[in-house]
């Protein structure tokens, strides 16, 4: 490789480096081995901190900095942030890029640093402490819309808006310091439908993953492809399995390998694909790949007895949802779930597009099941995304035993966890809500779905589909 050189040369003068595993917060001193420059100008950004002239800000007051109707934000004031190199580019799948995440275990969020140098990992290693002064840089987008927040050195405009460039490599060294401390970062336990766009730059895990059925025999790159491979990974999930693409560079050094056939687990970053069409995970390593394991079987409903289903074939395409025994109810705004149908197959659908309502909130309510009459109960259906633009356009369901089939704002609600469609899936692909036990319920249980939108930054759209009620006896 051709970093060879500057990678002996940097072992030199780093041996004898601390790796720790935590360090105080209030610790400033910083040991002389980062080579006098470097630690000048960090000993100097410290004590401004301590002082309180330079104001350090965490990972997500930075990124809040930035609104996308105002084009990248130029920072004039004394600012800096700190975050935890997540990143890696020595096996070629980064490129002039590193990913920062507010902490080595537990993180939030992260952010994406651009900058005119290759080979950072010699620099910018795994798991390193790292300080950016801000003042003079760009806080804004590579591609406008993409929710990849960055950090870059200056601007750039065309047709599809104003985004931000890479630091100059005066600019990086000017701005960019590292500590002593390179810590462990353990990875961020995740499912897939649990990423959002505070996971962009996290180092995370998913586990009890596989690559999908059709990919055996296929390697991490496809080579009639020119720069990026998509591969599907699943998860058994209640009936069917959920989804997440994993992104691979033509420039990986991996990407000849073959893809494991087995089960197991698999970290590494949160980002988007080049469009920001879709959350992606970009891995550091092949090393952060373990799938040895049985490959998962979804369950089959014929172990279980319907207790209730509507898989809304009945629909009445583009009118509001009034089937037997459901209420549909309109909490903010006009519009209520809708009946729809697409070649063929029947499904609700609450979107706020077009209301011209600052708030829409839809409350999808389901007959009352009597939990008294049977046991081991569980609950399945499947639900789809579009034009979802922000985490706060939600779909929550809820249940309740003491709804009276009429006010639906009376009643105690509680929230169910499941997996649910989101930004990282495709639009319109169904993803299964996998078994949701409510065999600890008695009496009549009600189940709500509920949405909360508007007509401007929240008109996305859910869908609901093929809703079951099982029980094992």
């Amino acid at each position: 490789m051709k970093t060879n050189r500057f990678l002996t040369i940097f072992t030199i003068i780093t041996m004898g480096f601390a790796v720790t595993s935590c360090v105080q917060d209030d610790d400033y001193s910083v040991p002389n081995d980062l080579g006098t420059e470097e630690n000048a100008d960090l000993n100097t950004l410290l004590a401004q901190i301590e002082s309180g002239a330079v104001s350090l800000l965490t990972i997500a007051e930075v990124k809040a900095e930035y609104q996308e109707e105002n084009g990248p934000k130029f920072v004039e004031n004394n600012i800096a942030v700190k975050g935890y190199v997540s990143s890696s580019d020595q096996t070629g799948n980064f490129f002039k890029e590193i990913f920062l995440q507010d902490s080595p275990d537990n993180p939030t969020t992260g952010i994406k640093v651009i900058m005119n140098q290759v080979d950072s990992y010699n620099q910018y290693n795994f798991g390193r402490e790292v300080y950016v002064r801000l003042t003079g840089l760009y806080i804004g987008e590579e591609r406008v819309g993409s929710q990849v927040i960055t950090i870059g050195g200056g601007t750039e405009t065309d047709q599809f808006g104003t985004t931000v460039t890479r630091l100059t490599e005066t600019q990086r060294e000017d701005k960019m310091y590292r500590s002593q401390n390179t810590f462990e970062i353990v990875p961020k336990v995740q499912l897939f439908s649990e990423i959002s766009a505070e996971d962009i730059g996290v180092f995370v895990k998913f586990e009890g993953v596989e690559f999908a059925d059709n990919l055996n025999g296929l390697r991490y790159f496809d080579s009639d492809q020119d720069f990026d491979t998509a591969r599907t990974m699943q998860s058994c999930s209640g009936f069917g399995y959920s989804n997440f693409k994993l992104e691979t560079s033509s420039f990986a050094t991996f990407k000849e390998v073959l893809l494991p056939v087995g089960n197991g687990d698999i970290s590494g970053i949160i980002t988007k694909t080049f469009d920001a069409s879709a959350f992606v995970m970009a891995l550091n390593s092949v090393d952060d790949v373990t799938m040895e394991g049985a490959r998962c079987t979804p369950l089959s409903i014929d172990d279980f007895s319907v207790v209730f289903e509507e898989d809304f074939q009945a629909a009445v395409n583009n009118t509001n949802l009034d089937f037997a025994g459901w209420t549909n109810f309109n909490e903010a705004g006009n519009y209520k779930w809708r009946e729809k149908t697409f070649e063929g197959n029947g499904y609700t659908e609450f979107s706020s597009f077009g209301s011209g309502n600052p708030s829409n909130i839809g409350w999808l309510v389901t007959p009352g099941f009597d939990m008294d009459a049977q046991e081991n109960e569980f609950l399945n259906f499947k639900s789809a995304q579009h034009h979802l633009e922000s985490p706060e356009n939600t779909l929550e369901i809820l249940v309740s035993t003491d709804y009276d089939g009429t006010n639906v704002l009376a009643a105690t609600w509680t929230p169910v966890s499941a997996p649910l469609a989101s930004q990282s899936n495709d639009w319109y692909e169904f993803v299964d809500s996998g078994l949701i036990d409510l065999s600890s319920y008695s009496g009549t249980l009600y189940v709500a779905f509920k949405v909360t939108g508007n007509s401007t930054t929240l008109a996305g759209a859910y869908q609901i589909d093929d809703l079951v009620l099982l029980a094992t006896e």
